[in-house]
Order: structure tokens, then sequence, then C-alpha cells
């Protein structure tokens, strides 16, 4: 039985009062009945139980340009409020310094409950259904389930895969239109291509930082392997493989410097990272480093519409009726 979830959907000042201690496990959440928010579970996209998963569906979602932008905000968050709202500070340095003083095997390991872990486990098996060519992925997962239990983490990064499947819920179902994959860099080149004008119906066109205005909807994207500083970086390897990030941006925060994105297998999870950001000669927020870490890409979101509605909705139901 699930807990009541007692948080808004949209309403961020909420939210972060009641924020988890990125210390914590995500705690159950619930979500919105499907006459709210139109958006169908990840877990409808597979069958079976962890070690047997396979995938049943992998059917896109098209809308029109103009409810895009507001679908995929609506869909991270929600997702984000299912995995238990876990908020990482990057603007703090005490933050950071803890951060860097971690293990590596802290970070691979530990990260939820058996509970937990097995309560999202067909929820990220249903990310890879949104990625094309992901079926061996599985399996892969399926193998490490049977080996050591269902609360092995993950064997593969599954980030570019949650985005997928946000961007297939969102609208965005046609290839043309957003490059679904199982890594990030397949639609950071789309992005770029459309820059160059060589895919013009793409959803997404890059730029660096500083560029362009960046707003809800939008992608922010690093490298760490590469550790790309521009996109001319990124132009000189088009198609070949590297290790990115991308997360989608959910609010600007110019009162406290901050720009508000979620991405998926953040330690683990779906969670929220609280950017540092300065304001731009024209007044827009723009990403600055955080640690170690770089924003190297902008990929903006060809919608008319630029606003996104503040909805003060609370969950009501859960996830798996």
């Amino acid at each position: 039985m699930l807990k009541p979830f007692k948080i808004t959907i949209i309403v961020f000042p909420l939210l972060f009062a009641s924020s988890l201690s990125m210390a914590q496990s995500p705690v159950a959440g619930e979500i919105l009945p499907r006459e709210l928010l139109d958006v169908r579970p990840p877990s409808e996209r597979v069958a079976g139980a962890p070690g047997e998963m396979r995938i049943s569906d992998r059917s896109c979602r098209n809308y029109p340009a103009s409810q895009v932008r507001q679908r995929i905000v609506d869909i991270s968050i929600q997702e984000w409020a299912w995995f238990g709202s876990s908020v990482l500070d990057m603007t703090s340095q005490e933050e950071l310094d803890a951060n860097a003083g971690r293990s590596r095997r802290w970070w691979r390991t530990d990260w939820m409950s058996e509970e937990e872990a097995r309560r999202v486990s067909d929820d990220i098996a249903g990310y890879w259904a949104a990625a094309p060519d992901s079926s061996w992925l599985l399996e892969r997962q399926n193998q490490r389930w049977r080996e050591l239990g269902i609360t092995a983490r993950w064997r593969d990064f599954w980030s570019a895969a949650f985005i997928s499947w946000v961007m297939c819920e969102g609208g965005l179902g046609e290839d043309q239109k957003f490059q679904r994959a199982i890594a990030h860099h397949a639609y950071i080149d789309q992005a770029i291509r459309a820059r160059d004008g060589l895919e013009p119906q793409a959803a997404y066109t890059a730029y660096d930082i500083g560029e362009a205005e960046i707003l809800p909807g939008d992608m922010l994207c690093r490298g760490s392997r590469p550790e790309y500083r521009n996109l001319d970086q990124r132009r000189g390897q088009m198609g070949q493989g590297a290790r990115t990030h991308c997360d989608v941006v959910v609010e600007l925060d110019s009162g406290n410097n901050q720009i508000k994105v979620i991405g998926g297998n953040v330690r683990g999870a779906v969670r929220m990272k609280l950017l540092p950001a300065i304001s731009s000669s024209d007044s827009y927020l723009q990403p600055t480093t955080y640690g170690e870490r770089r924003i190297f890409a902008h990929l903006k979101l060809n919608t008319g519409n630029k606003e996104v509605a503040i909805k003060n909705i609370k969950p009501v139901s859960s996830k798996s009726g």
C-alpha cells in the first residue's frame, strides 16, 4: 500500500520545503490520474518479473508542438515525484566538497532498499522500451537480477533511456523530431545537426552556453569522457561514442541564481539537481561550473510557446492503478 503523497507536483516552494536529504533513499510517491495528466506509466511498456522481464510496447505519442513543452516538464516532474522527490543541491560548496570525498564505490552501490528497487524495477525497464535497439540491455539486467537478486544495481546507465521515454511520452514520437537512443550523444548530435541546418524537423537545436535563453523543457548537457567545453569540440567527434549526460530544465530561479533540472540515473534514481547560475548580459540565467563539472550544450526546444503553467495539483492515485 503506497503512502499518501502530500507534496504538490509543480509548486516548487512546497516541493523543496519537504524535499529529501541527498543521503536518504527515495520514498514511495503517487501520480496524477490520467484525466489530469495523460501519461502512460513506463511500467506498462514491459511484462514479466525481474529476471524474466521483456519489452512489450515501444509505441510513442505525438502531440501538437504547442503542448510539448508543458508535457515534457510535467512528465519529468511526475517521475521525479514517483522516485521520492530527492534534490541534490549542486550550489552548495559543502555538498560539492562532500561529493568529491566519496569513493566511486559509494556512487555505484547501496542507492536503494530492496523494497524500493523492486518498486521501480519495471519503471526503469520501461524507460528502455522507448530507446530503440535496447532489448539486449534489458536482457543483461535480467541476467544480473537472476545472479544477484532484485537489489542488484542496473548494469547499464539508463539516463538516456529516461530522456528517451520523456520525449516519447511527451509528444516527440517521430525520429526526425527526436532521436531516441540508449546514449545521450545521439540526440545531442541531432541537435547540433539542426543548428547546422541539416535536420530542419528536429525538435531541439544545440547552442553553446550563453548563446540563447534557457527555458523549461530545454535540456542542459555535460560530457565526462571527453569533458567537452563547447559544441565545436563535439562537432569534431560527431557520431562517435561519448560519456555524456543531459537533464531537463524544469524551472529557472533568478532570485536564488539556480536552474532546476531533472534527470534519470542520478545516483540510481530520477532526481532533481539545483545548478548554480549567473545572469547573462541579456539578463538570462546561464549555468556555471559546479565542482569539476561543466555544462557544454544547451539543447533548446523549438516550439512556439515559451510559458509553462504552474499547477497546484496533488497526486491522488497510485501509479499501479
